[in-house]
């Protein structure tokens, strides 16, 4: 199994365990004299089955992805650096819509707002770490489908 396929699983599985987190919580109680429409004990057993899955392909994902050297670095750097380009992305795209609007003034007296940062600027770095997220997505989606588990 290749670790993109591995991936693909793990997202399947964790969509199960929601499916079956609503149906537990759902079938937990009923009204006295009732049934429920599944059986809590199966849906129980269920879940232990899915967890016990996911838990050992998050284990081989893990120890693949530590292992997986892509241009020197373990995968597991690659995909560090990418949720942190993530994060700064999020904050530039925030910060420069923040200092793109400025208030319009209809008269003199009205208070004037005066960016803090140097708008062009930020969307040059904005649209490099766009750049960098995207040759990092690159190297990983490669690595996850020349990978085997």
């Amino acid at each position: 199994m290749k670790l993109a396929e591995a991936l693909q699983e793990r997202a399947d599985l964790n969509r199960r365990l929601e499916q079956l987190r609503i149906r537990l919580c759902n079938n937990a109680t009923v009204q006295e004299g009732e049934k429920p429409a599944e059986d809590p004990h199966k849906l129980m057993a269920e879940l232990e089955e899915v967890l016990s899955r996911l838990e050992a392909l998050m284990a081989q994902i893990n120890l693949t992805n530590s292992r997986t050297l892509v241009e020197g670095k373990p995968l597991t750097q690659w995909i560090a650096r990418r949720d942190a380009l993530k994060l700064r992305i999020e904050t530039l795209r925030d910060m420069t819509g923040a200092a793109s609007r400025l208030a319009v003034r209809a008269t003199h007296s009205e208070i004037k707002i005066h960016s803090t940062v140097e708008v062009p600027k930020l969307q040059a770095s904005l649209d490099a770490a766009c750049a960098e997220l995207r040759r990092t997505d690159n190297l990983i989606q490669q690595a996850n489908w020349l990978t085997e588990l």
